[in-house]
């Protein structure tokens, strides 16, 4: 018996541990989102357009997004969703989310980069809601432009659901995300929460952030309070 409740009590404080863990890399990662988005948006003349910002519905921020070849080639990233409050005034709590593609051909290499989605209307919304979904067949994307007051009006922006930026090595610029595939990321949600939720239990849900986005949703929160009608 003495055992047996040794062992539980082993188990339990190794299960607080790993929870703990969990919890410190998940805000490292929200703190490593705020900074991505706060170092784009600070950047003069290199930045997202601000009206674009300002209508848009939600924001994906993706630090460190890892793209791998060796013939076969992929990309895998964790990020977190994010879309305005029901109240219209601020940014409500995250989501978590995994970004996940692959590709064929001959190539060899490695690289990792920081990357930004800005979803536009509510259709995309909706497919941000979903369990997982595909950028390019099953929510229309295109390549965002910079530039701080630059806004274009090409039909692919008008009728884009998803624009997509990147930076990679210190250049930030306008990318295409086509066949890639977010999806919810139920254990990073568990950590920030407590609660395995999805996306769909979490945005728009007015649920209370974690502390730990304090600093995300301070940043999105200066550069675009409330959404532009």
């Amino acid at each position: 018996m003495r055992l047996l409740t040794l062992s539980l009590a082993v188990a339990i404080g190794s299960s607080a541990l790993l929870g703990a863990e969990d919890q410190s890399k998940t805000n490292e990662r929200l703190d490593d989102s705020a900074a991505l988005f706060s170092e784009i948006m600070s950047a003069p003349d290199k930045s997202i357009p601000q009206d674009l910002l300002n209508k848009a519905h939600c924001a994906v921020l993706v630090p460190g997004l890892k793209k791998g070849a060796f013939v076969f080639g992929g990309k895998y990233g964790r990020g977190f969703a994010l879309c305005r409050a029901a109240s219209g005034q601020g940014w409500g709590p995250p989501a978590a989310i995994r970004i996940e593609g692959g590709s064929f051909g001959l190539q060899i290499g490695f690289s990792s980069s920081d990357v930004v989605l800005l979803v536009m209307n509510e259709r995309g919304m909706k497919k941000l809601t979903t369990s997982k979904f595909t950028i390019g067949a099953d929510a229309a994307a295109a390549a965002g432009p910079v530039g701080r007051n630059l806004t274009a009006q090409t039909d692919a922006m008008m009728t884009a659901e998803i624009l997509s930026w990147s930076r990679s090595r210190g250049v930030f610029a306008g990318v295409s995300l086509d066949g890639a595939t977010l999806r919810n990321d139920i254990d990073e949600n568990r950590a920030m929460y407590g609660q395995a939720w999805n996306s769909k239990q979490i945005l728009g849900s007015g649920a209370t952030p974690p502390a730990g986005a304090a600093k995300v949703l301070a940043e999105l929160n200066k550069y675009s309070p409330r959404e532009t009608k």
